[in-house]
């Protein structure tokens, strides 16, 4: 089914999103915890199936609580956030592959892009335009903390609120992105164009830019080319984005 342009600009805003999210995930070493964080919203899905409330709804609660879970244990108990979502995600798959099933669940895996409705825009692009604007005010606040917690904490930085900011921005991010690449997914838009994005700029400000261009080139790209072929549109965006990752690296090859 193709976009409509309501839906085109939430697909847009969201890849923007991810791409500045995605990039400090990259920098953080959160390449594999991104992944395993989106699996977290599966059980949202399948309880608001089960109950007849829309999917994203279930969804972003359960990714609000298991990230609230995992930044609370880790406060608690000092293991280290990719831990402690590695045991959250092999729970959360577990729980929610027992209460999704049938179509409904290959749609939570893998998206199904349809048609938004207003609200659901409106909304969606209110989320999207927060997470941008977190991460552009709070750039220099995140680089700091991630190169030394001690010297962002000398420095007055609330490493720990900051923490738990970010984390939440990264899962209202995987929450916008659901519907088009579903749970299994979405990670990889967050990975891929960053890493691409990584491995050709050279700024923190060129890094955004490549990102959020690859990202959403990616998911338009992917979409429409997924509606094209009838194919679930997760699988096509996430090969597109790869394939532009292939392109950096023939291109920085040849320079």
């Amino acid at each position: 089914m193709t976009l409509t342009a309501s839906s085109l600009a939430l697909a847009v805003a969201m890849s923007a999103a991810a791409g500045l999210v995605g990039s400090f995930a990259v920098m953080r070493r959160m390449a594999l915890a991104s992944d395993a964080i989106s699996h977290v919203a599966l059980p949202g899905i399948g309880l608001a199936l089960a109950f007849g409330v829309h999917p994203l709804l279930g969804a972003g609660a359960a990714l609000l609580l298991g990230t609230l879970l995992i930044w609370g244990l880790e406060r608690r108990t000092g293991i280290a956030t990719e831990t402690l979502v590695g045991v959250v995600f092999s729970t959360a798959l577990a729980v929610g592959s027992l209460l999704a099933s049938g179509e409904d669940l290959i749609d939570a895996l893998l998206g199904a892009p349809g048609r938004a409705g207003p609200l659901e825009v409106a909304v969606g692009l209110a989320a999207a335009a927060a997470v941008v604007a977190f991460v552009v005010l709070a750039r220099h606040r995140l680089l700091v903390a991630l190169i030394s917690p001690e010297i962002a904490t000398t420095a007055g930085i609330p490493v720990r609120r900051l923490d738990l900011l970010y984390l939440l921005a990264f899962a209202l991010t995987v929450a916008l992105g659901l519907r088009y690449l579903g749970v299994l997914l979405m990670g990889s838009l967050l990975i891929i164009p960053a890493a691409t994005a990584r491995y050709v700029a050279r700024s923190l400000a060129g890094m955004f830019g490549v990102a959020v261009a690859a990202a959403v080139l990616s998911t338009a790209g992917g979409t429409w080319l997924a509606a094209r072929l009838g194919r679930p549109s997760g699988p096509v965006i996430v090969a597109c984005a790869a394939g532009l990752f292939l392109l950096a690296l023939l291109a920085r090859r040849g320079r």
